[in-house]
């Protein structure tokens, strides 16, 4: 089906791992000081993201030939990652995985969370990129608050996007049942009065401000973190398939709401952070998602910052990255 239904495209992947299989794999939780901030990084799963189906191509059939010049495949294996920021005084956790919607290709956070040493109620708040259900998944699960004690924080523009359902016709069939994943994730925040919206540029806790990211979503939203003159934007899904975004950034997917808008921030974005040799987080790039972007010639570079951290949980932990 053309485009497939997002949820349902990654639920039934044929190439997803058995539930026994899943929970054989190694947990991905990798722990990095910031500054006076310990930042870790949760990998929630991986999904099979069929290029051919939902990237969109400035000229026809740049994308199967990027990934044939580097031996790729066309299916590309797709991280989810989501990160807690420990500031020693509150524990601000960014993005929550997919929960339940994805099958067994996703839902590890709970278990990455417990064992990095902290509990759901330990999370003060949550705060949301943008509400597609790989992101907003893990808020709740059958009604419950994943979270009992967090207050969830969003652009106040993008919750009231997705919580009108007259805006469905807005957006690519791929992902209108996000529309659903709010109500089965974010109702209940709603519910008992959790939720907050906030505009662009807010300061939302010491060191943390919310950069304007919009295309991918109305609201899509990023995180700078900064401790101790050390910086970390968290840029949710500015980037979904590396391999041949950062060749060519024109290069969208469905899932943008406004491919224009979407082109444009990413280019933008890209340049900021080769400019500033900055630290990125991106929840779709290679678990644990954290490293910069450099350019050379017209095409970016992307330097993990621990690109042989481990991804089993004990050699991940004891691994102790310092951001420099």
């Amino acid at each position: 089906m053309h485009p497939i239904l997002f949820l349902a495209a990654v639920a039934s992947s044929a190439t997803a791992p058995a539930p026994q299989e899943a929970a054989a794999r190694p947990l991905q939780v990798f722990k990095m000081q910031l500054g006076g901030f310990t930042v870790t990084a949760f990998g929630d799963g991986v999904f099979e993201l069929p290029t051919d189906q939902l990237l969109v191509d400035p000229r026809p059939g740049e994308v199967a030939g990027l990934l044939s010049r580097q031996h790729q495949p066309v299916v590309q294996p797709t991280s989810v990652n989501a990160y807690l920021v420990d500031t020693g005084h509150r524990r601000i956790l960014i993005d929550s995985g997919g929960g339940s919607y994805f099958g067994p290709a996703l839902g590890q956070f709970p278990q990455a969370l417990k064992a990095a040493g902290y509990k759901p109620e330990d999370i003060d708040e949550v705060l949301i990129t943008h509400v597609h259900a790989d992101h907003i998944g893990g808020l709740a699960a059958q009604g419950v608050r994943t979270f009992p004690n967090a207050v969830v924080r969003l652009a106040a523009v993008e919750q009231a996007f997705w919580l009108d359902r007259a805006n469905a016709q807005k957006v690519d069939a791929s992902v209108r049942a996000t529309f659903d994943a709010v109500e089965g994730s974010l109702r209940p925040y709603l519910a008992a009065g959790k939720v907050q919206g906030f505009a662009p540029g807010a300061t939302l806790a010491p060191g943390i401000t919310a950069v304007a990211l919009p295309g991918h979503t109305i609201g899509h939203t990023g995180y700078r973190i900064t401790s101790r003159g050390k910086t970390l934007l968290v840029w949710g899904d500015v980037m979904h398939v590396a391999t041949v975004q950062r060749i060519d950034p024109a290069i969208t997917i469905k899932f943008d709401s406004d491919q224009m808008q979407a082109r444009t921030t990413r280019v933008a974005i890209l340049g900021e952070a080769a400019r500033d040799h900055a630290l990125v987080a991106g929840a779709h790039l290679a678990f644990p998602g954290i490293g910069r972007f450099g350019k050379v010639g017209g095409s970016w570079t992307w330097t993990p910052i621990a690109s042989s951290a481990s991804k089993a949980v004990a050699p991940a932990l004891a691994a102790g990255a310092v951001a420099k």
